[in-house]
Parts: structure tokens; sequence; C-alpha cells
């Protein structure tokens, strides 16, 4: 390989104290470290408070200073102003979903992007939203050496979940209500199945693994125009469980030819539609495709897209 490089990546989504806020950030950044590069973290806002995005730029400015840095790849439009005047390193902007759709946020994004040397979205539609068709479209990855089919049957009894129990999971807490589990809830009182709710402070990984290989569905129901790439989609498409979608970020294209799986367009009885699918599906009774068709979506390919990334703005 080339010689490793030297990158600050500055980031308000970052799990700290046991939270899993920006998990896929954290993820990205160690596939990047296994492939032998130097990555430095710099978290901004979060435990800090708000206040923190424009405080912080002094900080992220002697850091980049200081670390002989040949990259700072910024993740979320809302940190990008504290990088904005980090000096001459090249600047690589990623941007996740709201801070894209969300008109408050995005006007703040507006002011932190200036000067980025180039800028990853995570699906063609973000970036069409943005306005920059030329930005490069990197999805997040998933480490496809973790998130691999597991024995069912000892997942479920792990969990106290008979055999033949239809069991429907939610991929957040239900507390976010960006995630909509009213819609969830109410999909899944029509269906008479079981929910398992995925997301817990804290919880190992194995834990997640093993509710995922518990599960007989997905049921992704966030808010339209919420998401960006939704990592908990492919994490189990990739694990062989079926998913049933709102059309939200890239999830169409991700679960193109991923059977059995339905995509949901919003509209008019949407969860008489989530139903009907989501019912189709656990009548089929079995796993998924996912895992053949989205290989490509290991961490360590979509890491060495971020690479190329850098390679093109560091020279």
């Amino acid at each position: 390989m080339a010689d490793p490089l030297r990158v600050l990546a500055v980031t308000n989504l970052w799990p700290e104290g046991g939270s899993f806020r920006g998990v896929f950030v954290k993820e990205q950044v160690e596939a990047l470290r296994r492939l032998g590069h130097r990555v430095d973290v710099e978290v901004v806002a979060q435990a800090r408070g708000k206040s923190d995005y424009l405080l912080a730029i002094p900080r992220v400015r002697r850091a980049a200073a200081s670390g002989d840095y040949q990259v700072i790849h910024v993740h979320y439009g809302l940190a990008g102003l504290a990088a904005r005047f980090a000096g001459r390193t090249p600047r690589v902007l990623s941007l996740y979903g709201s801070d894209v759709n969300d008109p408050r946020q995005w006007r703040l994004t507006r002011l932190g992007r200036g000067g980025s040397a180039a800028r990853i979205y995570v699906s063609r539609r973000l970036a069409d939203s943005a306005g920059d068709p030329a930005g490069d479209v990197i999805p997040n990855g998933v480490d496809l050496s973790v998130f691999t089919p597991q024995d069912r049957a000892a997942a479920r009894a792990a969990l106290g979940i008979g055999p033949d129990q239809p069991v429907v999971l939610f991929g957040a807490l239900p507390s976010n209500a960006v995630k909509r589990y009213d819609v969830f809830r109410a999909v899944v009182d029509r269906l008479g199945a079981r929910e398992l709710v995925l997301s817990a402070p804290g919880q190992p990984i194995a834990d997640l693994v093993a509710k995922f290989a518990a599960a007989d569905l997905l049921l992704f129901t966030s808010r339209q125009g919420s998401e960006g790439s939704p990592t908990v989609v492919k994490e189990a498409a990739v694990m062989g469980l079926p998913v049933v979608s709102v059309d939200v970020g890239d999830v169409a294209e991700i679960l193109d030819g991923v059977s059995p799986s339905a995509v949901v367009p919003f509209g008019p009885d949407l969860v008489d539609r989530l139903a009907t699918e989501a019912a189709q599906v656990l009548a089929a009774g079995t796993r998924s495709n996912g895992r053949e068709r989205l290989g490509w979506l290991d961490s360590p390919a979509i890491a060495q897209r971020i690479v190329d990334v850098y390679h093109r703005v560091a020279s």
C-alpha cells in the first residue's frame, strides 16, 4: 500500500459514555486505521454544548497546526464551522442527512462547507438535495466480519423468544421521534407480532447481532426526509434479515434486488401498506439474499474509497 496518511477527523457524532451516537463515524475511523492510516479525532459540541461549534474553532486550528496532517475530514455539516478556519490543510466534508435535509441545519452547513476540497454524501439523493451533483457518493460501510449470519434458533432462545413467534425489529430507541415508533407500533399491532427493540445504551455488539439474528423482519419507519443512508438497514440486509422500509435516504438503492424485502413510498394509508408488505415478508418465512447482493458495502472496501478521496485532495 501507499504511505499511510495522517488525518484529523472533526466530528459532532461520536459515541461517548455508552452512547451509540455517531457509531458509524467511529466504525469508519477504525476501518481507516486498520488499513494503516493514522486518524486522530477531535470531538466538537456534544458534552460541551452547542456553543462549542464556535468555541471549538481555535481548538481545531491548534490541533490541525500541531499534527502535520495531510487531510482534515469533517463528519456532519454542523461540525464544518469548527474546521472552517483550520489553515491550509485540505478539508473533506461528509454529509449524512439532516445536515442537508433540515432547512435550519442546512443554513449552518453552508456556512461551514466553504473551501472544502471535497464533499462526500452518503446517498445520491442527498447530493441532489444539496445541489451538488459532482459530490462524491460513498455510503457508510458495514463490517461483514461482525454482522454475519448467526444461529437463529440459539439467538431466539437466548432472548426468550419462541421458535414460531413472529418478531419485528425496531432499529432505534422508541424515544427518538425521527424514527416514528408510533408508525412502527401501529404496523406491529396489525400484524399481531412481537416487537424487539434493537437499540440500548451501552449494549455489547454481540447483543446487537443476536437481535438481528433472532428477528424475522426489520421494519424501518423513519420520518420523510430524515435519513441519508441508514446503517441499520444495511446491517440487517447483510445478515440476511428481510427489511420493509419507508422510502428514505438510499434505502431503495440498497434494497434493490434484495429479496424478500420491500420499500414503501410515503403517502396516504402508509400504515396499511407497510402492514401488507410486512405480512407478505413474514409469510415467506425466509432470510434474504442481502449478503450476496451487498458485499460491496464491506468496511475495508468503503474505507478504501474514502482513502481515494483523501489522496485526490492531498495531491
